[in-house]
């Protein structure tokens, strides 16, 4: 049975999990990391950087890293880039012991989210949205299989998703 102590975060980019998570964490008073944020201050260059010299591949190795040091950790709230649930051995990570909780949002959500932000290296493409569309087709099968707990976060606000999150998470205590 997963540990309510121990909460992760997963979801498509822009479908609030460091927003929420840093809610979430506040409300358990437990800690909170946000995996690409980790990568940047560990680096001391962007997302967007990483990804220009060292490609997804070195970017997901790097993240696979900081995974496996945080799920060493007790009492915290991990939100994780959207892709960290790609690689096997991240799943592997995030299922010890966690509880996974899935922001799913829609496409047309996710693309207002994220159109104007430049930090989404993915995204930095003619057709973002297409390339949006093309990333939640091959993930979501993966986060739905991996999610122990699925929120929508499509016209909720942040309050009234966290307080869903929570009322979730407490039939697991």
């Amino acid at each position: 049975m997963p540990k309510t102590n121990k909460i992760v975060f997963i979801g498509p980019m822009g479908a609030g999990k460091t927003t929420i998570g840093k809610h979430i964490a506040q409300h358990l008073h437990c800690n909170f990391y946000d995996s690409d944020r980790i990568i940047e201050e560990r680096t001391g260059v962007s997302i967007p950087l990483i990804f220009e010299l060292e490609g997804e591949a070195g970017f997901r190795k790097r993240e696979t890293e900081v995974i496996r040091e945080l799920c060493q950790k007790d009492d915290y709230v991990l939100a994780t880039g959207g892709g960290a649930v790609l690689k096997q051995e991240n799943q592997r990570l995030l299922r010890q012991n966690s509880l996974i909780v899935f922001l799913n949002a829609s496409l047309d959500q996710l693309y207002e989210r994220t159109s104007r932000d430049r930090n989404r290296p993915l995204l930095q493409t003619d057709k973002p949205r297409e390339k949006l569309k093309q990333l939640l087709q091959e993930r979501l099968p993966v986060y739905t299989e991996l999610a122990d707990i699925i929120v929508k976060t499509d016209n909720q606000s942040v309050y009234q998703t966290v307080n869903q999150i929570l009322e979730k998470i407490r039939k697991y205590s």
